[in-house]
């Protein structure tokens, strides 16, 4: 019996199976779709597709995070440019190092830049450049505070 391939198709989405599989399947049940599914799950053959959906949004996550560039410049000039995939395993197993370490490049006028896969820009970007016109803010007013107690003591 010829089974039409869209058949084929068909069933190997819903059944998660090879085109073989899908075939002999269908050529059994005489192209029926839905005994075909039964006598595949029968014999056990409908393979779960939640697993491979898992490490599917894991793939698409890293793939993202090693296009997306994570950037610390100064002034114009680029001091480091870090998949952001890098970023976050270096977070996650010296946080000791890079937190304080990003805290004192933002006291030091350093700015952090997301560029993605084209060199877009990313949404967060703009908090990014909220953060750092604050801590500029803040160390200017101590400055200026510690610089007023300075001229009084003299």
């Amino acid at each position: 019996m010829s089974v039409k391939v869209e058949l084929i198709d068909e069933l190997r989405k819903r059944a998660n199976v090879s085109y073989e599989e899908a075939k002999e399947a269908l050529e059994k049940c005489n192209g029926d779709l839905v005994e075909a599914l039964i006598y595949l799950e029968k014999q056990n053959k409908v393979k779960s597709d939640e697993g491979s959906s898992f490490f599917n949004i894991i793939k698409k996550i890293i793939k993202k995070g090693n296009t997306t560039k994570f950037i610390i410049k100064k002034k114009d000039n680029i001091i480091l440019s870090l998949p952001v995939t890098i970023v976050v395993i270096i977070t996650v197993f010296a946080p000791y190092v890079a937190v304080p370490g990003l805290i004192l490049a933002l006291i030091t006028g350093h700015r952090f830049r997301f560029k993605g896969k084209n060199g877009e820009p990313a949404k967060v970007n703009e908090t990014l450049d909220k953060i750092s016109n604050v801590v500029d803010t803040a160390k200017k007013k101590f400055n200026e505070d510690t610089d007023s107690q300075s001229s009084k003591q003299v």
